[in-house]
């Protein structure tokens, strides 16, 4: 009889935090839904293995005004790129792969120039390989007049962009390669790859490849606003559809359309050992890369949003600003956020979301916090407000491409004056970085400040000597 009471004791309690949370979810969710003006979204989280809260919310048809609902599909685009990393590990689980070994092992027909370049340097961005979306059509994604064999041509005579492992450059060659690799190694396509390995063991019934050509059944098709339409610019923002197309032999890095349950299902197949057999792939993969000199890569092997910090760590990915998810592995916690509106940038409210279900997680995220505390503050008292969690607070250890990427995201959303505060700050916590003067300057410079914007790249260019593009802004700023 106490066990029983016990047991109810403990459901009760149970469902009054979950309770507790799902309604805090609801408050961020519509906040964030009504300052960003995203039309529709859905939110799932997983706790200790099991989805706890699933909802929907919006319009996932503007056109027809048709709700969000469990079955909306939502273009999840560069979180495909984690199905891929998955699908490499477990090739290299199966004995066909190293991941130190170069791709000129595996694939034939590579540029001399393209010979010491690792499957590591691809899975975290460090490839210097030229990127194959600068010859793809600017307007769609699309091939234009190009097949994949004039593409992959065309390709190989671009020269590499640095040493391979000198520098990071986010690019699509690098999950065009893996995705030929896969196709190599496994026998069959990785799209047949990632169904036989990865949908149906996930038993991912609402997760397919395809783009704006295809008819897919309850698509929430993506949006975007714009300001400047036909070469007239409007007086404000105007909601329009987004027409992308992902080539076939490109959708390692971005094709897959997939619902926020079913990527949760996914997540619980792969920490549950379905996708990938072993805990210590897992920890590979999610343990970041490293540059020739020794120091680690802002990416892990192929998940590109990451918190590589003592406590809460976190991995996760994000995509075309409109998908993000990230995954808590020491507090058995998951997030996933899908819109369809490109520009959103649910990655932004990811970690207050997680601090709906344990209240340090927030806390121990130097962004978040501020993200937090400066909405209620100011974002014009970000430094004050740095300097005082340095000295108080152990946790707070804030990485300067996170505050770099922040920034671009406020600037990208039209609140310069906030952006041009971040990119400020970044340039106080770290004042020897020429990377975070140039965008310091570039804030200022489309906020107005000119005479601010020459100084910050002034200060870009001593710190940062080849700055090219620096010069040439800096330049053209100097002109009489």
């Amino acid at each position: 009889m106490k066990t029983t009471l016990l047991f109810l004791t403990t459901l009760i309690s149970l469902q009054y935090v979950f309770g507790q949370s799902s309604s805090q979810v609801d408050n961020i969710i519509r906040r964030e839904m009504t300052e960003r003006k995203i039309p529709g979204l859905q939110v799932a989280i997983v706790s200790k293995g099991k989805i706890v809260l699933s909802k929907s919310y919006g319009i996932a048809n503007v056109q027809d005004s048709v709700p969000v609902t469990e079955k909306s599909i939502f273009a999840i685009n560069s979180c495909t790129k984690v199905f891929t990393a998955v699908a490499i590990m477990q090739l290299v689980e199966q004995g066909k792969l190293n991941l130190s070994t170069p791709v000129s092992a595996y694939l034939n027909d590579l540029p001399a120039s393209w010979s010491g370049v690792t499957i590591k340097q691809l899975l975290t961005h460090t490839s210097g390989l030229p990127d194959e979306l600068k010859l793809l059509d600017a307007k769609t994604g699309g091939l234009g007049n190009n097949t994949e064999a004039s593409l992959w041509e065309k390709i190989k005579i671009v020269p590499l962009d640095f040493a391979a492992g000198e520098k990071f450059s986010y690019n699509q060659t690098n999950a065009y390669l893996l995705g030929k690799i896969i196709n190599k190694l496994s026998g069959q396509t990785f799209q047949e790859t990632f169904k036989k390995l990865q949908f149906e063991p996930a038993n991912l019934k609402h997760t397919l490849f395809g783009d704006s050509r295809d008819v897919i059944s309850h698509f929430a098709p993506t949006y975007f606003y714009r300001k400047n339409i036909d070469g007239q610019q409007l007086s404000s923002p105007k909601l329009v559809n987004n027409y992308y197309e992902f080539p076939y032999f490109r959708q390692t890095a971005a094709g897959l359309n997939s619902t926020a349950t079913d990527l949760a299902n996914w997540v619980i197949a792969l920490q549950s050992g379905k996708l990938l057999t072993s805990k210590s792939s897992l920890d590979t993969m999610w343990s970041p890369g490293k540059f020739n000199n020794g120091k680690n890569t802002p990416w892990a092997m192929g998940w590109g949003m990451n918190k590589f910090r003592t406590k809460h760590k976190a991995v996760g990915m994000s995509g075309g600003g409109r998908s993000a998810f990230l995954i808590y592995p020491d507090d058995d916690l998951s997030v996933i956020v899908l819109t369809n509106l490109g520009g959103s940038y649910p990655e932004d409210f990811l970690e207050e979301l997680a601090g709906c279900y344990n209240p340090d997680i927030p806390k121990a995220d130097p962004i978040t916090l501020m993200k937090v505390s400066l909405r209620k503050i100011g974002f014009d008292k970000a430094i004050p407000f740095a300097e005082a969690q340095k000295k108080n607070n152990p946790l707070f250890m804030p990485n300067e491409f996170e505050i770099n990427e922040w920034g671009y995201r406020i600037m990208a959303n039209g609140i310069l004056k906030n952006a041009v505060e971040i990119f400020k700050l970044n340039t106080h916590l770290f004042p020897t970085s020429g990377n975070a003067f140039d965008s310091y300057g570039e804030a200022l410079l489309k906020d107005g400040k000119k005479e601010e914007a020459i100084k910050a790249y002034q200060k870009s260019i001593a710190l940062s000597p080849d700055n090219e593009h620096g010069k040439k802004v800096l330049e053209t700023l100097l002109k009489p």
